[in-house]
């Protein structure tokens, strides 16, 4: 992580945005979507993909689902709720779930499905 000033530090930062910003305990990440092995996947692959990735993500900045405080998943189409849920409701810790928006909306690439952004608290 590269701190910019005593506040702010950013992790993996690159010319148009950085995987992670924290301030005050708290990490706002990029939006993650699935790995490019499964983005020709179905909705259960790709989210499965996906949340490793943040997975990932959460233990390089010192931070873990236990520690989730909002997520916002955008879904390519709503039809596909129900099989996201399954996947997001197996891998999210019972007794913490994040506050939650789930949203349809176009997403970057054709050949994805799924897209989420969270809000973590991280250690100290």
């Amino acid at each position: 992580m590269t701190p910019t000033n005593k506040a702010v530090l950013r992790h993996d930062t690159k010319t148009r945005m950085s995987r992670a910003v924290i301030h005050n305990g708290v990490a706002y990440l990029c939006g993650q979507v699935a790995g490019p092995d499964a983005r020709e996947g179905d909705i259960t692959e790709q989210t499965q993909s996906m949340l490793a990735r943040l997975d990932a993500l959460l233990k390089e900045i010192g931070s873990s689902r236990e520690q989730l405080l909002s997520a916002t998943v955008y879904l390519k189409d709503g039809n596909e709720v129900a099989a996201m849920n399954a996947v997001w409701d197996a891998w999210v810790p019972d007794g913490y779930a994040p506050a939650r928006t789930c949203v349809c909306a176009p997403l970057p690439a054709d050949e994805l499905k799924v897209e989420i952004t969270v809000t973590t608290a991280v250690n100290a």
